[in-house]
């Protein structure tokens, strides 16, 4: 049986937006051919000479919005992107005659901005989201390849890498149904479970998981607020104004008592979101697209609430854990599924947190997260001009407070009596995402993308 094997922090990535399938998976894979060159032979090594790279599926059509050369040049020179300078990576390959050095051991090999190519059309790779990168010599042989998929969140995939056999976590469970019953047969906590199974893959104790997702929620409140002390115009040709800063500011004023939560929830929200928008880093939740929902919960909770941050961890947990279960069972990436895979499964998050830090059992988290994806299933992936900006800014926004207001519903229901399930509403989403057409998956060739006219 397939089971899941995922660590709580490929789930929580810190990294510079403004998209974790465009910028952090694509940096890590320049990151990672570097690392493979130097283990090269010696005499491919000594004739090196130049590399190149090739962009398909989104990161093509949307890439140059997203920044995906900029974030390929940055992993080639050895960035990484939990700790990039966010500055120097927006201006990389900003002049076209620059020739940039990766080095690789004692060797190097140059690049330019025209040596990443953008190829939009059709391609036969099985992920949409294909990068390829490749060594020459001075005479054009080709002397080294890897082919990568970045498949949302961050995560990476190689072609030709095998998974290992066997599965190195101590408790068993590939849906959010066979996860529930894990906590009946072991009479254990959903919290006890994710902790193992996390100090069985990372080799940290409980203590140091916990104070590591502190970490991971200081930098999502981190995010917020700087989004709040920001603005000006985001980057690109739309000239977006950052609003997060004036919504909070309507949000405090006096007249306000009766909307404040709501406007607060989007201030907080908007704020990550714009941050990402603008190449900062943000945590991925589950992408970096969707990295204002929970973020902006977080800061809520924290900021406003009070909540402390051993009950805000607790939530963290389960956030993690529903993440892990969609990738498993459906996917988190826009280009795969739609938008329905970021907001959405951001939203069945949020509201699973909200549940577990409130102290609901495992079948009211499971009744939120399902009606907030629920009302998810459908969204489509269509960002103008190739920018995580419209739609996606606002919709992190919005799904903060479905999250909630699934949230809401779930604790004064009775989930024995709900008819759907989280795993049932997962298959939707799956099969929602493969009936989509390509034009709404990430690509700007359908829905806002090509019915708006910006700038």
């Amino acid at each position: 049986m397939n089971c899941i094997a995922t660590s709580l922090f490929d789930i929580f990535k810190i990294g510079p937006g403004p998209s974790s399938s465009h910028t952090i998976g694509p940096m890590r894979a320049g990151a990672d051919f570097l690392k493979r060159l130097a283990s090269l032979p010696a005499g491919q090594l000594s004739a090196a000479h130049h590399i190149e790279v090739e962009l398909f599926g989104s990161l093509a059509l949307t890439g140059k919005g997203h920044g995906t050369d900029r974030a390929v040049a940055a992993g080639l020179l050895g960035d990484r992107p939990e700790c990039c300078d966010t500055e120097r990576l927006a201006s990389l390959l900003s002049d076209p005659e620059k020739v940039y050095r990766a080095s690789f051991g004692p060797h190097d090999a140059i690049f330019t901005k025209q040596s990443i190519r953008f190829h939009s059309g059709k391609h036969d790779f099985p992920y949409s989201n294909t990068l390829a990168l490749r060594l020459f010599s001075e005479t054009d042989e080709l002397l080294a390849e890897e082919i990568y998929y970045s498949v949302g969140g961050g995560f990476l995939l190689r072609e030709g890498e095998t998974v290992p056999e066997g599965n190195p976590v101590p408790y068993r469970y590939r849906n959010f149904e066979s996860f529930r019953r894990l906590t009946e047969k072991y009479a254990m906590t959903p919290a006890e479970i994710i902790l193992e199974n996390e100090a069985a893959l990372s080799g940290l104790s409980g203590e140091e998981i916990r104070a590591r997702l502190s970490t991971v929620i200081e930098a999502m409140c981190d995010s917020v607020r700087r989004g709040l002390d920001a603005s000006g115009v985001l980057p690109g040709p739309i000239r977006l104004s950052r609003r997060a800063a004036e919504v909070y500011r309507r949000a405090m004023s006096p007249d306000t008592d009766d909307t404040r939560f709501l406007l607060l929830l989007d201030a907080f929200a908007l704020a990550a979101a714009e941050e990402n928008a603008a190449g900062h880093l943000v945590v991925t939740a589950p992408t970096s697209g969707s990295a204002g929902l929970l973020p902006g919960i977080v800061y809520f909770l924290r900021g406003i609430r009070g909540v402390r941050m051993e009950k805000l961890v607790d939530g963290m947990l389960i956030a993690g854990l529903i993440a892990m279960i969609a990738r498993r069972n459906a996917s988190i990436s826009g280009a795969e599924v739609g938008c329905q895979g970021e907001i959405g499964v951001a939203a069945a998050m949020s509201a699973g947190f909200l549940a577990a830090v409130h102290g609901y059992s495992l079948d009211v988290i499971g009744c939120a997260a399902e009606i907030a994806l629920e009302h998810h299933l459908g969204l489509s992936c269509d960002p103008v001009d190739g920018y995580v900006q419209i739609p996606c800014i606002e919709r992190n926004a919005v799904g903060a407070v479905t999250a909630w207001n699934a949230y809401m519903i779930a604790s004064v229901s009775n989930p024995d009596k709900q008819k759907v399930g989280f795993d049932e509403v997962l298959e939707a989403m799956l099969q929602t995402g493969r009936s989509m057409s390509p034009a709404f998956k990430e690509t700007a060739l359908g829905g806002l993308a090509v019915c708006t006219l910006c700038g």
